[in-house]
């Protein structure tokens, strides 16, 4: 038998409820497993922000910097890689006040920062077994990104 293995997908539902899987989609079998749920499908305004696409050399200290601008800044962390020490190219930061947040994500989301486009958005409480954050939905069919 040939595997015909042409990617993977992540499906985040916004409600926690019981759903007939699909085992079809445009003639292609789907294999699916149950996945973590969220709160919701956008993540609620909250004073603390989700960063990626995070140049590898990034520091706390640059990216404090980076966003002071928009209100006091409470901390930084970004996401080191256990083995390599090396930045994971995510983190968060971490404002005083929600509507600096606000501000900031608005003005830095798609922004190049270090030579790299930022991706921010509202980070979520971690519940047990679910993302942290809320990623903006993609799907790849026939090798076409789409955004939704």
């Amino acid at each position: 038998m040939k595997n015909n293995f042409i990617g993977f997908a992540r499906r985040l539902f916004v409600a926690v409820r019981p759903f007939p899987l699909a085992p079809y989609h445009h003639g292609l079998r789907l294999y699916c497993t149950p996945a973590a749920t969220a709160a919701a499908s956008s993540s609620p305004a909250n004073d603390k922000l989700f960063v990626a696409g995070l140049s590898w050399s990034v520091d706390e200290k640059t990216l404090t910097d980076a966003f002071s601008d928009f209100g006091q800044v409470t901390e930084v962390r970004i996401m080191y890689d256990k083995d390599t020490g090396r930045s994971r190219g995510f983190g968060f930061v971490y404002f005083s006040k929600e509507e600096e947040a606000k501000n900031a994500k608005d003005a830095m989301d798609g922004r190049a920062f270090l030579g790299r486009p930022l991706r921010i958005s509202f980070a979520l409480e971690k519940v047990r077994g679910a993302p942290v954050v809320v990623p903006r939905l993609r799907s790849i069919v026939n090798g076409v990104r789409r955004d939704h």
